[in-house]
C-alpha cells in the first residue's frame, strides 16, 4: 500500500514539474528581461500608445517587427542602438548580460 502511495505521489510530482527549467544563463537573461524589458514589452506600464511587441517567441519568426531578420545580431543591434520609440541600451548591458538576454529570448518562455 505504501508503495502505491509513493508511486502516486511520484506521478503527481512529475506532472507538476512539467514546465521546462532554465539553465543559469537563461535564468540571468530572464532576470534582465524582467528588470529592463518587460515593463514595456509585456506590461506596457508606461501606457505607450503604440504597444511594443512581446519578445517571447521572437526567434520563432523569420523577421523582427522592424523587418530585420530574426537573428541574434539584429536583436542585439535593436537593443543596443534602439529602434523607433525604443531607446538605446548601449552601456546598460555588458557582453555577458546581452548573451544571457538572448539565451532567455531563445527559450520562448514567459
Amino acid at each position: 500500500m505504501i508503495a502505491g502511495i509513493t508511486a502516486s505521489l511520484s506521478i503527481a510530482q512529475a506532472g507538476c514539474n512539467s514546465a521546462p527549467s532554465l539553465n543559469l544563463q537563461e535564468a540571468e537573461g530572464k532576470q534582465l528581461y524582467e528588470g529592463r524589458c518587460a515593463h514595456c514589452h509585456r506590461d506596457n506600464d508606461m501606457e505607450l500608445k503604440k504597444v511594443p511587441p512581446d519578445l517571447h517567441g521572437i526567434f520563432n519568426h523569420r523577421t523582427l517587427p522592424s523587418g530585420a531578420p530574426a537573428t541574434d545580431a539584429a536583436v542585439r543591434q535593436n537593443v543596443l542602438a534602439g529602434k523607433g520609440m525604443m531607446p538605446a541600451f548601449a552601456g546598460r548591458f555588458n557582453e555577458e548580460q546581452m548573451a544571457a538576454l538572448l539565451a532567455y529570448l531563445h527559450t520562448g518562455l514567459r
